[in-house]
């Protein structure tokens, strides 16, 4: 059901592009968007008790700006950058409410995903006035689509998985003149996918402050990666904000989908892609490619590794949906809950004493999940909550 490997590559060294002093500039374009509001951190502390830790603290993305899921931050900063850069401003300058006045027409973003970042980018482009294209992979949930359009985007289902699917949006926008607006990157494209993953900060920065209020620090953060944009930008302001070696980072993936697993174990330090339909319910994580601008940080400051089956993301949104009496429920989806399942799992395993053990985990531990999306596909939400579908 799972696999965990020690990151051999480890080296605690910290990324001059995910630090504290970076985050405050996020933050402060963040605030000036209407709805702005830290989200929940959710502290389950009788879950911990059952397995055998000292706290769970669940980031709880499931209603940021109205939205289902985290991805709006990293849109909303990349989208402002560009228009910034356009009306040849700088970052701290930009008003929201004027710059649609200060163009002589709207600009086309355009963007690929699997669903949370289309919309993100969607929302945000409505928010400034601008145009948004979404591409979709095959297979793309009608919810989601749905979801983009009404925002006001043009929404395209492709026939190709998530990978081809942002080298057709990519290739569509260079034709078109459009602003690509993706969170992944490759040679000659970082600048875009690094504000989008800065982005991400924003909900790290509110974590660290809302436990500092509880007098708590983390001793274990889990992260899920799909490209690793949100796992990278995260990460990096943790180790910038926490300390290096303050905390273990495990960092998750769908099994079928795990380029970033198989690149921590390239023993040569290659970035190995996966190909295939990487089929999961984890739609937001099925990605085959790492991302480059945030792989040094996974790569250096990840402790552990792992890849995981359907059923495990499947058991943590049924707990999250279904607390013990005491603790707050939590609405995720797959995505949102790979990692609480993940922890479930382990700490029922047979083995599950040697597996605490080597991720450091014991009554002292304090672990720090982001549930990054809700019931974003209600449909499968409820089989897999309702109905017991991917039971482990």
């Amino acid at each position: 059901m799972f696999s965990i490997i020690q990151n051999e590559q480890y080296t605690g060294q910290s990324s001059p592009l995910f630090t504290k002093t970076i985050a405050q500039d996020v933050g402060l374009l963040h605030q000036k968007i209407d709805g702005y509001k830290p989200t929940p951190l959710v502290s389950l502390k009788n879950l911990a008790a059952k397995l055998g830790i000292k706290n769970i603290f669940i980031k709880d993305e499931s209603n940021r700006f109205g939205l289902n899921a985290f991805k709006v931050l990293g849109g909303s900063y990349a989208l402002a950058k560009l228009l910034a850069d356009k009306l040849n401003i700088e970052i701290d300058q930009f008003d929201l409410q004027q710059v649609q006045t200060l163009l002589k027409e709207p600009l086309t973003f355009t963007t690929a995903t699997a669903g949370n970042h289309g919309t993100g980018v969607a929302w945000a482009a409505r928010q400034m006035g601008q145009k948004a294209i979404v591409f979709m992979p095959k297979g793309a949930a009608e919810s989601s689509v749905n979801r983009i359009k009404a925002l006001g985007a043009e929404c395209i289902v492709t026939d190709v998985n998530y990978d081809d699917t942002v080298r057709l949006a990519n290739q569509t926008a260079q034709s078109n003149g459009w602003l690509l607006v993706q969170d992944t990157a490759w040679d000659g494209y970082e600048e875009i996918p690094t504000w989008i993953s800065q982005g991400y900060m924003t909900m790290a920065a509110e974590a660290v402050e809302q436990l500092s209020a509880e007098s708590e620090k983390p001793t274990h953060v889990m992260l899920q990666a799909g490209v690793g944009a949100m796992a990278g930008g995260v990460l990096g302001y943790l180790v910038d904000a926490l300390g290096t070696n303050t905390f273990n980072a495990i960092v998750s993936e769908p099994v079928v989908a795990d380029c970033v697993y198989r690149s921590a174990q390239d023993q040569n330090g290659n970035l190995v892609a996966v190909e295939g339909e990487l089929d999961s319910i984890m739609a937001g994580l099925a990605c085959g490619e790492v991302n480059p601008v945030t792989w040094p940080i996974l790569r250096d400051s990840t402790s552990f590794f792992a890849r995981v089956t359907d059923s495990i993301s499947a058991t943590g949104m049924r707990i999250l949906g279904n607390p013990l009496k005491g603790d707050q429920s939590v609405v995720s989806g797959p995505s949102g809950a790979i990692n609480l399942g993940l922890l479930y799992t382990i700490s029922i395993h047979p083995n599950s004493q040697m597996l605490k053990t080597q991720l450091g985990l014991d009554e002292n531990s304090s672990v720090l999940i982001f549930s990054t999306e809700g019931d974003t596909n209600p449909e499968l939400y409820r089989k897999i909550v309702w109905e017991g579908m991917y039971s482990l």
